[in-house]
């Protein structure tokens, strides 16, 4: 009986050592044929991020600052035809104080008036220049209502532009003496419909924007107590654009400059493109001295000139009181 256990007990070890050689022949074939080591290696490995492809962040673009639309000149310089007119001018009517500050420039003719006065180039059919001084008492003086008066100027030697030069023109007779600024004076009034006061003006910019600059300047006479005021096209060398049969000249941009003669003196100068625009005034803010390079004029020339100097290459868009909005 004994014999017999310790006979089954060997079969039992012998095949006990057949299974593990088995298991340790099946585990090196595995081991050496197989990439599982390296994934079982890889496994065990700490886990790494899969690098991302580095990419490069342009830095921010710094925005420059956009060309304010007032600053923009005409394409090529304009100036106004010389002329060998009034070259020098002596006042005619010193109860008018409106050429106290200087002549801005020669013309075919010279016209004073109550309310204004103006050089007026034949060539062109307006004046050149419109020069006037207005006052916070004349702003608050209404003396006057708007006649709409318009009329041949007499006081043209060669004879002025007439309303029906504008008739059916697609352009206002735009004035340059605003009739809103003569109404302290029932004269000043009328006269500022001839029609040498006028100027050939886009209908949207008329109405529009130009409008709203004469009503700004008034409010600087408001408050400022006292400004003199220049204003006019910016007359082309030769001839482009014309209406009516006398041929007057549309111009592509207008200019207005300001003195206050108020200390502290100032002054601002303004040139808008004939044509309607939405934008805020102040973006068609620029130096007298632009004015005076785009138009051939000098203004202010009365003042001591290390003064004017000083004034006319200042802005100071900051210092005048702006209407709100």
């Amino acid at each position: 009986m004994a014999r017999r256990r310790s006979k089954k007990k060997s079969s039992n070890k012998l095949l006990k050592t057949v299974i593990l050689l088995i298991l340790f022949i099946g585990i090196w074939f595995i081991y050496n044929h197989t990439d599982i080591p390296a994934r079982i290696q890889n496994a065990l490995r700490p886990h790494r991020p899969t690098p991302t492809a580095v990419q490069t962040v342009p830095e921010p673009e710094i925005p420059q600052p956009k060309p304010q639309q007032g600053v923009l000149p005409p394409p090529e310089p304009v100036v106004v035809p010389p002329s060998t007119k009034n070259v020098t001018y002596t006042v005619k009517n010193p109860q008018f104080d409106n050429l106290s500050y200087g002549v801005p420039g020669a013309a075919d003719s010279i016209i004073e008036r109550e309310g204004y006065a103006l050089g007026y180039i034949e060539k062109h059919e307006q004046p050149a220049w419109v020069q006037y001084i207005m006052t916070s008492e004349e702003v608050s003086r209404r003396a006057a209502k708007r006649g709409d008066d318009f009329r041949p100027d007499p006081a043209v030697p060669t004879g002025s532009a007439t309303p029906q030069d504008y008739t059916r023109s697609g352009y206002d007779r735009g004035h340059l003496a605003p009739a809103a600024d003569m109404s302290f004076s029932a004269k000043a009034m009328s006269e500022s419909f001839f029609m040498s006061n006028m100027s050939p003006q886009a209908p949207q910019f008329n109405r529009g924007i130009w409008s709203k600059l004469e009503k700004q300047v008034r409010h600087f006479a408001t408050k400022e107590k006292r400004i003199v005021v220049v204003t006019g096209p910016i007359l082309p060398a030769e001839k482009t654009v014309t209406i009516g049969a006398n041929k007057v000249t549309v111009p592509q941009y207008y200019y207005k400059v300001i003195y206050d003669t108020t200390p502290p003196e100032k002054m601002i100068g303004f040139v808008l493109p004939n044509k309607g625009s939405s934008a805020d005034l102040r973006t068609f803010v620029v130096t007298v001295d632009r004015v005076e390079d785009l138009t051939g004029l000098d203004f202010f020339s009365t003042v001591p000139k290390e003064k004017q100097e000083q004034l006319e290459r200042t802005i100071t868009v900051e210092n005048w009181d702006w209407i709100r909005k």
